[in-house]
């Protein structure tokens, strides 16, 4: 009961609320006094937030630091808040169920523009369900935005926004926005509930941001393996960053999510390529006339053929033809076969990994990313060649924790077979229908434990 509860409070700073050199939010018997105190969805009383902090993991840390205290409905409305306000710093609390409409905001753009997260959410462990909510999210707003900005300028400017927005929820102050606001929440949370033992990289969130920068205007992919190096920087740094909201720090793990995440990630892209080839026209939210006159012009939306240039060179596409001629452009189909094998290769890596691991074997090949920051491990986790010991005896448990959160290669391969049906033209429009067997297919690979 009492994690459930606790998706219900919200710890995020919000504003000074009690006079200069004042520290601390003072209480008394009948509620907050000396301050006013913003409650939604039926937070009316001091009743209810004693409740949801007797509930929460905060409430046991506090109760540690003071035994002293007697445990009373009327020890917590009094004392409570104070000693988490002192504990979090001068900026304060915001209580309750304002968490209820960011979580239902954003569960709304995972259901229009992610859908298949929307779906695998459900096997993401419950206490990380948030942080990958918030996750997934900002991943949508990034994604976004170049599809959104009618200027290279624009782009780059909101790009800045998000970091500024990455580093003031880590900073605990998030803006008034439902994304921000609920990153801010899963930082708390996982610092709550593991005594501040783990937390988020700050690096790999603005890794994602650098990355979408990099190809903000839609260039071309200079190869197949620059195309690799996208998807790791972005769709396997998702993985990374929740299986470290579960927390679970694993070379193992990370080593699956990597081969996972570029699978994704370069199906991601050969599933743009209708869109990018023709778009539809940019979004305008400005009524300023002078706005394209300072940032330059506004971007015309032209076409763009995002496969990787090595791989339009081998097989003799050009992108004039694919944006004359669409589906039927001379070696559109044989590029697409060569990316989409690539994809494919590292679905098959994974599901062998993962049936060695669970046999007790070595992996065969070592984890390119080990090392680099976020990806350090005990010398125990890894040897040349695969995994040792006591890595073979931790990663049933491991495993069953990190399983949720690799469910994403489910949904790649369904769309992988989908395009193998299909004779690899991207433009069909079976390609972009909703996977109706994406539910049966991941509850069978999670009772199976194999994706």
């Amino acid at each position: 009961m009492g994690s459930d509860v606790h998706e219900t409070l919200v710890l995020v700073p919000w504003k000074k609320f009690v006079g200069v050199g004042e520290e601390r939010l003072e209480c008394d018997n009948n509620g907050v006094s000396g301050t006013r105190f913003w409650y939604w969805a039926g937070v009316t009383t001091a009743v209810h937030m004693g409740l949801w902090l007797a509930t929460s993991p905060m409430y046991y840390d506090w109760r540690e630091a003071n035994p002293h205290l007697k445990d009373t409905p009327e020890d917590l409305v009094n004392k409570i808040v104070g000693e988490l306000t002192e504990c979090l710093g001068a900026s304060g609390l915001i209580l309750g169920c304002m968490i209820q409409p960011v979580l239902h905001k954003n569960y709304q753009n995972l259901l229009k523009y992610d859908s298949p997260s929307y779906t695998l959410q459900t096997f993401v462990p419950s206490l990380a369900r948030t942080a990958y909510l918030a996750i997934r999210a900002l991943n949508i707003e990034l994604a976004r935005i170049p599809d959104t900005t009618s200027n290279p300028a624009i782009g780059s400017m909101r790009l800045q926004f998000w970091r500024n927005n990455i580093n003031s929820a880590f900073a605990g102050q998030p803006p008034k926005t439902p994304v921000p606001i609920l990153l801010s929440y899963a930082l708390s949370s996982l610092s709550a509930r593991t005594a501040g033992s783990a937390q988020l990289s700050k690096p790999w969130f603005l890794r994602l941001v650098s990355a979408r920068e990099q190809y903000l205007s839609n260039p071309p992919y200079p190869s197949l393996d620059a195309l690799e190096q996208y998807a790791e920087s972005t769709y396997s740094t998702l993985l990374y960053l929740t299986l470290s909201a579960l927390p679970l720090s694993s070379l193992p793990a990370d080593h699956l999510a990597s081969h996972i995440g570029k699978a994704m990630g370069i199906a991601a892209v050969l599933r743009g390529i209708p869109l990018l080839a023709f778009p539809s026209p940019p979004n305008h939210h400005s009524n300023s006339p002078g706005q394209d006159t300072l940032l330059g012009p506004p971007r015309t939306r032209q076409g763009a053929v995002t496969l990787p240039l090595d791989i339009m060179a081998s097989t003799g596409v050009r992108e004039e033809d694919v944006l004359r001629m669409g589906a039927d452009a001379p070696g559109l189909r044989n590029a697409v076969f060569t990316v989409a094998t690539r994809a494919s290769d590292h679905l098959i890596t994974a599901r062998l990994m993962l049936k060695e691991l669970q046999a007790g074997r070595e992996v065969g090949h070592v984890y390119e990313h080990e090392g680099e920051e976020g990806h350090e491990y005990h010398s125990a986790h890894f040897r040349p060649g695969g995994v040792q010991g006591s890595v073979q005896q931790n990663f049933p448990h491991e495993l069953d924790q990190a399983f949720g959160v690799l469910m994403p290669a489910v949904a790649t391969g369904l769309w992988l077979d989908r395009l193998e049906k299909v004779d690899f033209d991207i433009f069909a429009p079976g390609l972009r229908r909703r996977e109706w067997r994406l539910p049966l297919r991941a509850y069978w690979a999670w009772r199976r434990r194999m994706f």
